[in-house]
């Protein structure tokens, strides 16, 4: 079913709960907050509130109020996806940040940032072949050994003997930058 007939569906039974002239408020509001430049268009966010309204129990008390705060609320929606998607930007700078929960802390959310960052930057200080394969092997796609090995041009015996080396210059650079934590008993 293509887009249009969905939503002339979703509107002629969603239209049924609310009293008649509504869907032109609807679309007022709609376009209210689908403002140029936000990423959010004004018939997602139509469409977006007349499946609320179709997982709602019976008609709202009042549907002037009830469609406003559902159109807000859809909105802010849009916008917390928006601000969380981030494109590619740089292939050679890596896998971008994995940030804690948005729920979490924003303080939290810097410090992660920040070791991000840090590593991404000891990554490209690395020697010989390392930043490519620690590349490689934080790569979103997970890729095994034998594809990594394929892709580096590098037999896959020798991937794991210098991988173990890569990562241990990359946790010299990164101890020698924020200092290496106290332990108690033996350490390494």
């Amino acid at each position: 079913m293509d887009t249009a007939a969905f939503t002339a569906a979703v509107t002629v039974t969603a239209a049924t709960a609310l009293p008649a002239g509504y869907a032109l408020l609807l679309a007022a509001e709609a376009a209210a907050y689908a403002l140029p430049g936000t990423g959010i268009e004004a018939a997602d966010l139509e469409q977006a509130v007349w499946l609320r309204l179709l997982e709602h129990d019976g008609p709202p008390a009042d549907p002037v109020d009830w469609m406003r705060a559902a159109v807000r609320a859809e909105a802010l929606a849009c916008d917390v996806r928006r601000r969380c998607e981030r494109p590619y930007a740089d292939q050679d700078a890596g896998p971008p940040p994995r940030l804690p929960h948005p729920a979490g802390d924003i303080a939290d959310r810097v410090i992660a940032a920040d070791a991000v960052r840090a590593v991404l930057a000891a990554v490209r200080t690395l020697p010989g072949r390392c930043p490519q394969v620690v590349h490689a092997l934080m790569s979103g796609s997970d890729p095994t050994y034998r594809q990594i090995s394929r892709e580096l041009g590098i037999s896959q015996g020798s991937l794991g003997p210098l991988r173990s080396r890569c990562l241990g210059c990359l946790r010299s650079i990164l101890n020698s930058r924020v200092g290496s934590p106290v332990r108690r008993g033996n350490a390494r």
